[in-house]
């Protein structure tokens, strides 16, 4: 068994399971206090539950295509001659994670956009707060359809910033 590559892996593990369990905390917290107060997941209004499911899954699909470059940053710190420090790794982290929740808020704006252009005159949001499960499951699926085609994008973008190390031209 390679001891290097098995803490590796832990970590990654680890490293995954927390950013993700706060991401999606603070991005429901988020929503919960800028939108729906007074709505809860007690199953009062299965709408919210939906539209709710829809956001958490965008951000799992956004997640996963940037927690490998984060990962490759620490494979990439842990297996160079030379040193990276913690605070690099942190900082890119810290980067990707930022270029991820600002990709996940211009999505789910624009998602918001689209729907109203598509369906004027309905508030999505009031029509969620009252428990429109046609509403709720249109925008949720709207949101994941779009969360499917940009994640490559996004995935691109963060893996153009991984700092992989410099190699020479033999040609």
């Amino acid at each position: 068994m390679n001891q290097q590559l098995f803490t590796l892996a832990l970590f990654e593990i680890i490293l995954s399971i927390v950013i993700t369990v706060v991401i999606v905390y603070v991005s429901y917290s988020i929503l919960h206090r800028v939108f729906f107060k007074k709505e809860d997941l007690k199953g009062n209004n299965l709408a919210f539950n939906i539209f709710t499911s829809g956001i958490i899954l965008s951000i799992g699909m956004i997640l996963s295509e940037i927690l490998p470059s984060i990962t490759n940053v620490v494979r990439l710190a842990t297996t160079q001659s030379e040193a990276v420090d913690l605070v690099t790794i942190v900082k890119y982290s810290g980067m990707y994670l930022m270029i991820g929740f600002l990709a996940s808020i211009i999505i789910n704006i624009s998602v918001f956009l689209l729907f109203s252009i598509l369906t004027r005159g309905i508030n999505e949001f009031q029509a969620i707060k009252e428990n429109n499960l046609s509403v709720a499951i249109l925008v949720a699926v709207t949101l994941v359809s779009i969360t499917l085609i940009v994640k490559e994008s996004i995935a691109l973008l963060i893996s153009s910033l991984v700092p992989y190390p410099e190699v020479s031209n033999f040609m």
